[in-house]
């Protein structure tokens, strides 16, 4: 019983950092409301609809944001790595640009995918998009 509580122990001391780690990581939805209106709203729209500026001379169009069927499907680290490297580093359109390189941190990636979850009003709950289930998107044909 010792040696099972050591164990425990010593896992304990392992996985906290880890855990503290992974919660820093949440995004601020605030954050990235602001980084949206800057890098997202001229293709998005400002509320993530498909229908900014830029969207009428765009094909394909862009993403609806606020379209839970479609968001629902789409786990928060697919929606990082979008956000960060580009449509195409996922098989989807490479008009969609990557961020990354504007953007230079990661925790400003994650406050928009934070902000792109609180554009569908109706939720993800039991799907990709609440964090339940690891679904890849379609890749663009």
């Amino acid at each position: 019983m010792k040696n099972i509580g050591k164990f425990l122990l010593t896992v304990g001391a392992i996985l906290t950092p880890a855990i503290a780690n992974a919660a820093d990581k949440k995004g601020n939805v605030e954050e990235g409301k602001k980084l949206y209106a800057q890098f997202c709203s001229n293709c998005h729209g400002a509320m993530g609809k498909g229908d900014g500026p830029a969207a009428a001379v765009l094909n394909p169009k862009p993403a609806d944001h606020s379209d839970a069927a479609k968001m629902c499907e789409i786990t928060d680290d697919i929606l990082f790595k979008v956000i960060k490297d580009g449509g195409a580093s996922i098989g989807k359109s490479p008009v969609m640009p990557a961020w990354g390189p504007q953007l230079k941190d990661d925790q400003k990636v994650q406050d928009l995918v934070a902000f792109v979850r609180s554009l569908n009003v109706k939720g993800c709950k039991g799907k990709a998009g609440g964090g339940d289930k690891k679904k890849e998107p379609e890749k663009k044909k």
